[in-house]
């Protein structure tokens, strides 16, 4: 699967160098990701923070049940 997700024309070498790179190269993808985001939000205004922010809480609601769960532990 990671071969097939790293052979994408445009993402494919940059999620491999945040995976496998150097720190540097590690904090200018997160740097470049939150770029994306402020230019979403410039784009489309209040859906782009509030989309992300609704998957968040999904998220954390599913987090919540796997760490709340009964007998997690056997």
């Amino acid at each position: 699967m990671q071969a097939v997700i790293y052979n994408i024309p445009i993402f494919g070498w940059m999620l491999r160098e945040a995976a496998e790179g150097t720190v540097a190269a590690k904090l200018l993808f997160v740097i470049n990701c939150l770029l994306l985001w402020a230019l979403a939000i410039t784009f489309f205004g209040f859906p782009a923070i509030i989309i992300p922010a609704l998957a968040a809480v999904a998220g954390m609601f599913a987090l919540l049940i796997v760490l709340s769960w009964p007998y997690l532990d056997d």
